[in-house]
């Protein structure tokens, strides 16, 4: 039996020691032009890896990353590159690794500088920016795409292009820059329209086309955009179908079709994806249904992971919480001339300050006419004035006759 047999026989039985040990002893052995002990090294560092990542040992798997880099020098730049690509790839998958994954890119950046790789560079640079995109570094993440952006426009690098202007435009929108994150979407676009476009990455644009036509409120296009986004998720097995589902759900909430809500949750896509963040997203339509603005804080409290962890489906659930706030409270005063706010607060269920705050905004933006009495803690509604139609017609008379009478001077003027 080989020793990459006995590491592998080891590694089944969970014998970490002894599988790294026969792992380690693979990788020491100078391989030379040995193709045959090259490959059973290259299948030792991956499965290694995993190994490391399966028991959650980071250090170890950083110090491999480094090691990787030393023993594999004399391979074709190419198979380095994936090597160490596919390596940094399994810190994405243990929880709270996110300043190691930057420190160890970062490392490896400076080495793919130091020995003038620069296809690596630059595809650990684009891996680098969604890193900061993801621990929330924007302005790094925009200083590097802008350096990047440069380079592959120069070189003419389409599909590494696509990447990083896609990046750019989820950038701009973290930072609610939204007419830049349209057009760098657009220039994605542009480039994608170039070159074949593998799935996942056409998806991503489709993802992000609906993100930013459900900013503008065109929630309608925005759901034909996720639409094709699950299709594409959904056909390569992809986590991020789950969110995009979530999406669709959303646009149909905020268009107020519960019945299209009803026919996607029966459907096959739902069935697949089932689990708490599609129940989420069915409390909350049954809440916006109902008008209820209880039920919605219930399913807000109940599924808060799923619901505030996702910064867009927070974005618009606030704005609908505003819209049913709105609709209860109008629902509630529009009986009485005068109410007391602790009343109009007791019947919605909140704190009697964050409602006197609320009616104070809706009789700004003139959702209904009324005063607040603060001293006596009084809401009076008056009914919504009437314009006199006699000050318009004066005024239109008014301007006619300055018009005649200008046309009467000219004439007497010309006659003179």
């Amino acid at each position: 039996m080989s020793l990459l047999e006995e590491a592998k026989a080891a590694a089944k039985k969970d014998n970490l020691a002894e599988a790294e040990h026969l792992y380690r002893e693979i990788l020491s052995t100078k391989a030379g032009s040995n193709e045959k002990l090259i490959a059973q090294q290259e299948t030792a560092l991956y499965e290694l890896g995993e190994l490391y990542r399966s028991h959650q040992k980071i250090k170890e798997l950083e110090s491999l990353i480094q090691m990787s880099r030393t023993i594999m020098s004399g391979l074709a730049k190419s198979k380095v590159a994936k090597i160490i690509r596919t390596l940094i790839d399994m810190f994405s998958t243990l929880p709270g690794t996110i300043d190691t994954q930057i420190a160890v890119t970062k490392d490896c950046i400076a080495w793919a500088v130091s020995e003038r790789r620069n296809f690596l560079r630059q595809s650990l640079e684009t891996r680098l920016v969604s890193l900061y995109i993801e621990r929330g570094a924007y302005f790094d993440a925009l200083s590097l795409i802008n350096s990047l952006l440069k380079e592959l426009k120069r070189l003419d690098d389409k599909m590494v292009l696509v990447e990083v202007q896609l990046f750019e435009s989820r950038v701009y929108h973290a930072l609610r820059n939204i007419p830049k994150s349209r057009a760098a979407l657009t220039s994605a676009r542009t480039s994608a329209n170039a070159i074949y476009c593998p799935t996942l990455m056409q998806a991503s644009l489709d993802m992000q086309s609906g993100i930013l036509h459900a900013e503008d409120k065109d929630y309608k296009t925005a759901f034909s955009y996720f639409v094709e986004a699950l299709d594409g998720y959904s056909s390569q097995e992809d986590p991020k179908a789950v969110s995009v589902l979530k999406y669709m759900l959303l646009c149909k909430i905020m268009l107020n079709l519960t019945d299209d809500i009803h026919a996607i949750l029966t459907g096959k896509m739902a069935q697949k994806y089932a689990g708490r963040d599609i129940e989420a997203m069915k409390a909350v339509a049954s809440a916006h249904s109902n008008r209820s603005l209880k039920e919605f804080e219930q399913a807000l409290e109940t599924y808060k992971t799923e619901l505030s962890s996702d910064q867009i489906i927070r974005s618009h659930f606030s704005a609908l919480y505003d819209t049913l706030l709105e609709q209860n409270l109008v629902r509630i005063i529009e009986p009485f001339s005068c109410v007391e706010i602790a009343h109009v607060a007791n019947i919605v269920g909140l704190d009697t300050r964050q409602v006197e705050g609320k009616l104070s905004q809706m009789i700004l933006d003139k959702v209904f006419y009324g005063v607040l009495d603060q001293g006596n803690g009084w809401l009076l509604v008056y009914d919504e004035p009437r314009s006199d139609a006699t000050y318009e017609a004066a005024l239109e008379t008014i301007r006619h006759m300055t018009t005649v009478v200008d046309l009467l001077y000219e004439k007497a003027s010309k006659l003179n």
